[in-house]
């Protein structure tokens, strides 16, 4: 989501007026951003010259997003600039209804054919959680990346860990066994696990937030746009993670991406996403052998095990001279050929129901049962709630989150009231004192 590269913004904004007047030369051709991530790349691509062929009089360009310091940014400049794309892949869901309500995006339901198509490919559950709080959908589901666990099976069997840590006790007697190990050996830097302890806000979506969902089955952050975390459910994972710290089961060092604590075997297990496949494959040593599971729960949860899948989808601006045009090419990046595409050539996943026992998609699947387990994990994943402020809510648990699980100031219960009193004096809820 971020680029290290830091490009100042009105070289952002000329990037974008450039683009701008490459594409008004024509004004029948579709302008089309896809990610630059080059495997996306190679799939837009493809889509595109397909179309084109079938279609050459409606056009579609296709380009990679301007590089920028992230794609959020290079969105918002284009907005103000009024320089946005006809179609966007890769927009991140909670960005989503801010643009919804500053009135820059085609809403979906008003195309012919939408709803119809949409219905045969997602689940009433997913079609409700993009719905716009107007009641208009203003993004179509494409692809998710499901954050479950990775972990070393070496480290497990060396340390006597014959199942998968599955709850919150079995993880915890997990983490004491290699401590044990640890501190008897001399071995200072082996530990259960490992996740940031950066403050930014969008690092929670890769702890705090899936064992959240994971415990509780899905629930939302907001509701009724007030605070809906103040539970059981949330002071659990606080006093969970905070744990983990404590007892010296995870490391609150900063260990740079040149320093893989999984690859260089120092940590068990990572909380992550499919990405993890293609990167320790090409990486990883020949000794480690690895494989995922669920987030961890509680130990007295019942029923599927839900986290965060990281979803990206397409949106149409409202620069657009012809949305159905667009929707009709929007079809194709997400009709089943294309999201068999999407999988063969990128390894993510398309969000659609019934992805593994679809026998579209299962010999693809089976090839591989690392991406397999993944594929299982789709059916049970959530976005962020579809508010304009999601972000600024992220920020305040955040902030909160390093309180109390990283440095132990708060207890949970004080942490999570506090972050739901902040959200919802930020909602306009209560007035601060």
């Amino acid at each position: 989501m971020r680029n290290k590269y830091k490009v100042p913004v009105f070289v952002i904004l000329l990037s974008v007026f450039f683009v701008s007047c490459k594409r008004n030369n024509d004004n029948k051709e579709l302008l089309f951003w896809s990610s630059n991530n080059a495997q996306e790349i190679t799939f837009s691509k493809m889509l595109v010259e397909k179309w084109n062929k079938e279609y050459p009089d409606k056009p579609v360009h296709v380009q990679p997003i301007p590089e920028g310091q992230s794609s959020e940014e290079i969105i918002l400049a284009a907005v103000v600039g009024k320089t946005t794309p006809d179609i966007y892949a890769n927009m991140w869901q909670g960005s989503v209804e801010m643009y919804a309500k500053a009135g820059v995006l085609v809403p979906f339901d008003t195309l012919d054919g939408f709803m119809e198509f949409i219905k045969t490919r997602c689940s009433d559950e997913v079609i409700s959680e993009i719905t716009s709080s107007d009641g208009h959908i203003y993004q179509v589901p494409w692809k998710v990346n499901p954050i479950i666990t990775l972990y070393n099976k070496g480290m497990f069997e060396l340390e006597g860990i014959n199942t998968v840590p599955v709850t919150y006790s079995q993880y915890y007697s997990a983490a004491e066994k290699i401590k044990k190990d640890r501190d008897n050996d001399g071995y200072v830097d082996r530990w259960i696990g490992y996740t940031t302890v950066k403050v930014i806000w969008y690092q929670r979506l890769f702890n705090f937030y899936p064992f959240y969902l994971a415990a509780s089955n899905g629930a939302p952050l907001i509701k009724d746009n007030k605070a809906a975390f103040n539970n059981d459910f949330a002071i659990g994972v606080f006093s969970f993670l905070q744990k983990l710290y404590k007892n010296n089961y995870f490391s609150k060092q900063r260990m740079a991406a040149a320093q893989d604590p999984f690859i260089m075997q120092r940590v068990a297990t990572l909380f992550t996403g499919p990405w993890q496949i293609s990167y320790l494959d090409k990486f990883k040593p020949e000794d480690l052998e690895y494989s995922f599971y669920p987030i961890p729960v509680p130990d007295n949860h019942e029923g599927p095990v839900y986290t965060y899948g990281d979803p990206k989808n397409l949106v149409i601006f409202n620069t657009c001279k012809d949305p159905q045009t667009a929707w009709e090419f929007i079809k194709t990046i997400i009709d089943k050929e294309g999201d068999l595409k999407l999988l063969e050539i990128t390894g993510q996943f398309p969000r659609r129901k019934n992805l593994v026992d679809d026998p579209y998609f299962s010999d693809f699947l089976k090839q591989d049962p690392k991406m397999e387990i993944f594929a299982q994990q789709v059916e049970y994943i959530k976005g962020v709630d579809n508010h304009e402020l999601i972000v600024e809510v992220f920020d305040i648990i955040s902030q909160e989150y390093e309180a109390c699980v990283i440095y132990d100031r708060k207890t949970p219960e004080k942490a999570i009231h506090d972050a739901a009193r902040a959200v919802d004096v930020l909602l306009g809820n209560i007035r601060e004192n």
